[in-house]
């Protein structure tokens, strides 16, 4: 007898663990991440393992187990993300999906054409080792056509923080549409018959004062939102700017929802607006190109210029930073 309840006591201890591993491996919808809303109103339930969500301290996402990548990933972006701490480039298989499923693996890029491409930037990780290298689970990775990874998403990316250096508050959600994008090696379906690969990736963008808030959120309020082909020969020197669109030209696209947790007449004006990069009333410049071995940029009245020795801007002809 004493055996018998010995074993039950262990079984329950044991249950108890698991049950509290679970728990933190599957979370609700209390997430900053989450605070204009879930897209997709995804579950962190396997029985929809097509919009599986997790949540991490980092960021939160759906996971598509049919696709082995993400359907979006969102995330707040404010100074308190952004430090000192090294790019960790420690890609791996994300151990908080179901321990059933099939985790994608670093090797299922190798060889491919095609970029590990974050949806969640490592760069907007950079306050502790730890938050840096939690962007490198494969479940925050898409096949991402190179030059799109490295220039026009990247300068994108680099313009929210920008905006963040400026005093705001960002909330984005990016994420992935369609199959068939074209890499460095020619056009692919599929990784390794793993992951899927998407003709389209998308980001939306809300900016937000400094210390503002869901109750700061008004008609007025600035989206971006952008739509780019997952293709190398439709990248060739093209800034993100060239592919603004509409929120409401997203949902159409991909059957997602956005701002749900704002009141109807903010959602449907925020869903509408195309963002006016000249006329905006963000005052930041952004990357263009590279020109011989000179990052170009071009300003909001622009022009187009690069950064000499000395500091100081230096203006070259418009038609170099003809990327819109």
């Amino acid at each position: 007898m004493k055996t018998f309840r010995s074993s039950v006591y262990v079984l329950s201890v044991y249950l108890l663990i698991v049950s509290c591993a679970r728990q933190k491996i599957v979370s609700t919808n209390d997430s900053v991440h989450l605070l204009l809303g879930n897209p997709t109103n995804a579950q962190a339930s396997e029985s929809v393992p097509d919009n599986y969500l997790i949540v991490k301290p980092q960021y939160a996402l759906s996971y598509n187990r049919s696709k082995g990548h993400a359907n979006w990933v969102a995330w707040e972006l404010s100074k308190q993300w952004l430090g000192s701490s090294d790019r960790q480039n420690d890609f791996r298989p994300d151990p908080s999906l179901p321990a059933s499923w099939y985790k994608v693996t670093p090797n299922d890029y190798t060889n491919s054409g095609f970029d590990r491409g974050h949806l969640c930037p490592s760069a907007d990780r950079t306050n502790s080792l730890d938050n840096n290298s939690a962007t490198f689970v494969m479940t925050n990775m898409i096949p991402q056509a190179p030059e799109l990874n490295r220039e026009a998403w990247a300068y994108l990316e680099e313009y929210c923080r920008e905006l963040v250096a400026q005093k705001h508050r960002l909330f984005i959600v990016s994420g992935t549409y369609g199959t068939g994008g074209e890499g460095s090696k020619g056009t692919l379906n599929k990784l390794d018959n793993a992951v899927n690969v998407p003709a389209r990736v998308y980001k939306v963008i809300t900016i937000l004062p400094e210390n503002g808030n869901i109750n700061d959120i008004t008609t007025d309020t600035p989206v971006i939102a952008v739509d780019f082909p997952n293709k190398t020969s439709q990248l060739q020197n093209a800034g993100w700017f060239r592919f603004i669109t509409t929120t409401a030209d997203i949902e159409k696209k991909t059957g997602l929802t956005f701002f749900t947790n704002t009141s109807k007449s903010i959602q449907t004006s925020l869903q509408a607006k195309r963002f006016d990069y000249v006329n905006s009333s963000l005052n930041v410049d952004t990357k263009c190109r590279e020109y011989n071995g000179k990052q170009l940029f071009i300003g909001k009245s622009g022009g187009c210029y690069y950064i000499n020795s000395n500091g100081n801007k230096t203006y070259v002809e418009r038609e170099l930073c003809n990327c819109q």
